[in-house]
Order: C-alpha cells, then sequence, then structure tokens
C-alpha cells in the first residue's frame, strides 16, 4: 500500500511514530526480534491508553466544574 493511500488519521497526515512503525519491514527481524518488538508495543499501548484515560479523566472534572462547552 503507498502512503497516499493510506487515511490520513485525525493528526492531519502529521507521521507520527506510530504511523512510521506501520510502513517498516519486518522482514529482517528475526523471531526473537519480533517477539521483544511486540512486548515493547504492548507496554507503548498501555501506557497510551493510561493517558487517554487520565486525560478523558482530567477533561470529565473539568466539564463538571464549569459546564459542558456547545458543541
Amino acid at each position: 500500500m503507498d502512503d497516499d493511500d493510506r487515511p490520513m488519521g485525525s493528526n492531519g497526515g502529521r507521521k507520527d511514530a506510530a504511523a512510521l512503525l506501520a510502513t517498516e519491514d519486518l522482514g529482517r527481524y528475526s523471531l526473537d526480534e519480533l517477539a521483544i518488538r511486540v512486548q515493547y508495543l504492548e507496554a507503548e499501548i498501555a501506557r497510551v491508553i493510561a493517558h487517554r484515560d487520565k486525560s478523558a479523566a482530567h477533561r470529565r472534572a473539568a466539564d463538571a466544574l464549569f459546564g459542558r462547552p456547545p458543541a
């Protein structure tokens, strides 16, 4: 799939680390290296989810305090 065929996503098409990882050729990695890579990616997913949840809680607290802004 060419880069032009990929969805732009919510970041306006800017290449972030996750987008760059999705384009990397995995054929050069050994099975052990792939297993380690999966562990790192799973840890990163957990970190991102925790940050998202913390941000959502902060937003809910602000909305409760100041009221929800008009859509």
